[in-house]
């Protein structure tokens, strides 16, 4: 288990920001570090393995290769997994789940291509365990393994994270489409306020004033305490056999043990006092309701955080499309208004506000409408391709200064 080829999807746009994580917490560095689109492929041994599951905020999952061969037909993937040693990562007693994903695949039938996989699984089980093979069970598995089709080459892995990682084991409480936590780490690592190859946190306050549950606050709490992403939940490999107890342990309390203190200022607010009181409570199971200050209020008049008077950094996910709308009216604020559907009154309403009284504050905005910066008349300093799941969006960065930033009006 020394000599791992792991590989870590992430979501579209973060790649850069996971290799920096995934260098900070293995060392790993050049071929055996390598960005790709949708991810990272790091070489690594089972302990670091456990360990990126335990501290990475940025990747989805943490896979081992098991085979990468080329393929034409449903028998050549019989072939290629009937070659795997699955007897060494579960018993036949367990149960287990294939996933199949494809691009430019030639194969007809995903399903047939899973179904193909699943036969060698089992008749090697039978093979080599007297007859005996592990059964199929497609909700709650003991082991997952995942079949990528390119247009010529399979890759098999085997999964160690379980369910996805960014279920950090905190949130019971959410509202309608609520940020993964993986995107809320990523928009925080994209703006500076976090730098994953170091783990430092910026000084300036940071505000979410669209808070929602509390997504971003809450991960940005836990940077800033040093806790781990993963500390409150299990892990896949934790019903692999090359799993040891004592080894988890060790690495587990290693983790504790080096858990900061540090005061940073941490704010959400949001207009709905129910999200707000979910926020609360999510960021008590997550061990950082010291360390936020949540509040009700409009953030169209919601005034800076007290003593953040040299101004701080917002970050938001604000609400948008499918989640913006309610029956043609959109509800934002303390009021009903009438809006378009990507909400351009809010948006123009709360740049004027922002304008006015967030002088010396940066504010970023994850957004899928790349007209914003025209909605709001501002003119922002970056833009960030990311995903939020299948929706293309933008993190645009703007610089507040008072009656200024204006972006010109189109000719």
């Amino acid at each position: 288990m020394n000599d791992l080829s792991l590989f870590l999807p992430c979501a579209a746009g973060v790649e850069d920001f996971l290799a920096q994580e995934v260098h900070a917490l293995t060392g790993r560095v050049g071929q055996d570090l390598v960005a790709m689109r949708g991810g990272v492929r790091v070489q690594a041994d089972w302990r670091e393995a456990l360990q990126l599951n335990l501290h990475s905020r940025l990747a989805q999952r943490v896979l081992i290769e098991l085979a990468h061969a080329p393929y034409r037909s449903e028998n050549d993937l019989y072939a290629i997994a009937s070659g795997v040693a699955w007897e060494i990562w579960f018993t036949p007693k367990q149960t287990f789940k294939i996933e199949t994903t494809a691009q430019h695949s030639p194969l007809q039938s995903l399903n047939f291509a899973t179904l193909r996989v699943k036969d060698a699984i089992a008749d090697r089980f039978r093979a080599k365990a007297g007859g005996v093979r592990p059964s199929i069970e497609t909700q709650w598995p003991d082991v997952r393994v995942f079949a990528h089709l390119t247009t010529d080459h399979c890759t098999l892995y085997i999964d160690t994270s379980g369910e996805p990682l960014f279920k950090r084991g905190w949130r019971q409480d959410t509202g309608d489409a609520p940020l993964k936590e993986t995107l809320a780490a990523a928009m925080l690592a994209a703006s500076g306020w976090w730098n994953p190859e170091t783990g430092e946190v910026s000084a300036q306050p940071l505000y979410d004033p669209c808070c929602g549950s509390g997504t971003i606050a809450i991960e940005a709490a836990q940077i800033a305490r040093g806790i781990p992403a993963g500390a409150l939940r299990h892990f896949g490999f934790e019903k692999l056999l090359p799993f040891q107890p004592h080894v988890w342990s060790a690495i587990k309390n290693q983790a504790s043990s080096a858990g900061s203190t540090g005061a940073v200022a941490v704010f959400g607010s949001d207009v709905s006092h129910r999200m707000v009181d979910f926020a609360e409570r999510n960021a008590e199971r997550a061990g950082v309701a010291e360390a936020i200050e949540f509040r009700g209020g409009d953030a169209l008049q919601r005034m800076p955080p007290d003593g953040t008077d040299g101004g701080g950094v917002i970050v938001l996910n604000p609400p948008y499309g499918e989640r913006i709308e309610v029956g043609g009216v959109a509800r934002i604020g303390a009021r009903e208004q009438a809006a378009t559907e990507d909400g351009g009154e809010f948006f123009s309403q709360l740049a004027t506000h922002w304008k006015k009284n967030y002088a010396g504050w940066t504010a970023w905005v994850l957004t899928p409408d790349l007209k914003l910066p025209q909605r709001m008349r501002l003119k922002e300093s970056r833009r960030v391709p990311m995903w939020n799941g299948p929706i293309e969006c933008r993190l645009f960065r703007f610089d507040m200064v008072a009656g200024s930033a204006r972006a010109k009006p189109p000719a």
